[in-house]
């Protein structure tokens, strides 16, 4: 009995099927991990988005996710490089990725 080849084309959608299906894992688990984050380091100052209590001086999460002047670098650099009155977390760089990841979640427009 001889085999048919396999269809690339069906193949190719097996592999993009199961790289969602797996990716969806790790994209709740850097949401998550963002999130607590936010509620650990971050809502003394800012509203999170998690019944944060914001001072005049920090801007809300939803308020940075939603004004296209806070560009990914942008905020990338801030949380690097912090200036007062922001303490500076020490943060990795996963920790800094999964926050840019949930402050960017909030976007509403």
């Amino acid at each position: 009995m001889k085999r048919r080849a396999a269809n690339p084309w069906t193949l190719g959608l097996g592999v993009l099927a199961c790289s969602l299906v797996l990716n969806s894992g790790a994209v709740a688990q850097t949401l998550e991990e963002g999130r607590a984050l936010a509620q650990q380091w971050c809502q003394s100052c800012h509203e999170t988005g998690a019944n944060g209590s914001a001072t005049d001086a920090a801007p809300s999460f939803p308020s940075l996710a939603n004004d296209d002047s806070y560009t990914d670098p942008r905020l990338r650099a801030w949380m690097m490089d912090p200036h007062p009155p922001m303490p500076n977390l020490d943060l990795t760089h996963r920790e800094i990725e999964n926050l840019l990841f949930y402050i960017k979640s909030l976007k509403t427009n």
